[in-house]
């Protein structure tokens, strides 16, 4: 059975992208077949594991504008278990260009259908955004995975996501459930940190990981590198945190499945 991950949180600078590159990274590392699926006009996760997305032939644009198939857009990357399924720049006009089509919110879920089987998991990399090509994200995954950083407004903006989370569940996939809430750039010296923490678990109960994101340098660094940080450095506080985060959701598969 494959498992679809949406990572999304329309507010930026959360780390969202960092989560779906190395949740992923770590996913292939610990032998699961894993696609990372680019959605975000941005391109970050592309250039994160290494791809050049000027040279990009066909991406995550073409699936959803041209009804291009995923086969013709999916590139093997240089890491264990890991391909992805890049963005180009095009993306940032793909939402005015399918807004007419049929059957609109589900361009993504058509596309990646024909390959969903070669997969144990697939991670989306969600636009800052509750558009359309969000949309398409959450009508193929089956749950969301929610990024929040321990800072001040952490939960601004939360009760939108929750609302569109629960449209697209009634109107395009009854089955999307959270998978869970994580926190990032978390720090426990900070006082500010555990009033976030004790926040989220209120808004979120029992859906928060008992992983957390540490802030890290070499977790900032390994992007601009494209290197997910376990292969930039395997034993760097960001990098255990990301192999404990894929161990508890394969856990959690495991035994909830």
């Amino acid at each position: 059975m494959t498992k679809i991950i949406a990572v999304a949180n329309q507010k930026g600078g959360v780390g969202k992208t960092t989560t779906a590159v190395n949740l992923a990274a770590c996913l292939g590392a610990l032998d699961k077949r894993t696609l990372l699926i680019d959605t975000d006009p941005q391109g970050n996760a592309t250039s994160g594991v290494a791809i050049d997305k000027r040279k990009v032939r066909f991406s995550s644009y073409n699936l959803l504008v041209d009804g291009t198939k995923a086969e013709q857009c999916i590139i093997a990357t240089a890491y264990k278990n890991l391909h992805i399924l890049p963005s180009s720049l095009d993306l940032a006009a793909a939402e005015l260009e399918i807004a007419d089509l049929p059957h609109r919110e589900q361009r993504l879920k058509s596309g990646v259908l024909s390959v969903k089987q070669n997969y144990d998991y697939i991670i989306i990399d969600c636009p800052p955004s509750l558009g359309l090509i969000t949309t398409n994200a959450l009508t193929f995954a089956d749950s969301i995975l929610v990024p929040i950083q321990c800072e001040y407004y952490a939960l601004e903006g939360l009760s939108q996501l929750m609302n569109s989370v629960r449209r697209v569940k009634r109107m395009y996939n009854d089955s999307l459930e959270i998978e869970g809430v994580l926190l990032t750039m978390f720090d426990a010296r900070l006082n500010l940190t555990q009033q976030v923490v004790q926040e989220v678990k209120k808004f979120f109960p029992r859906k928060v990981f008992k992983t957390v994101i540490p802030r890290g340098v070499r977790l900032s660094e390994a992007p601009s590198f494209g290197m997910p940080v376990i292969y930039y450095d395997k034993s760097c506080k960001g990098s255990l945190s990301y192999t404990a985060l894929a161990q508890e959701i394969i856990e959690k598969e495991r035994l909830y499945g």
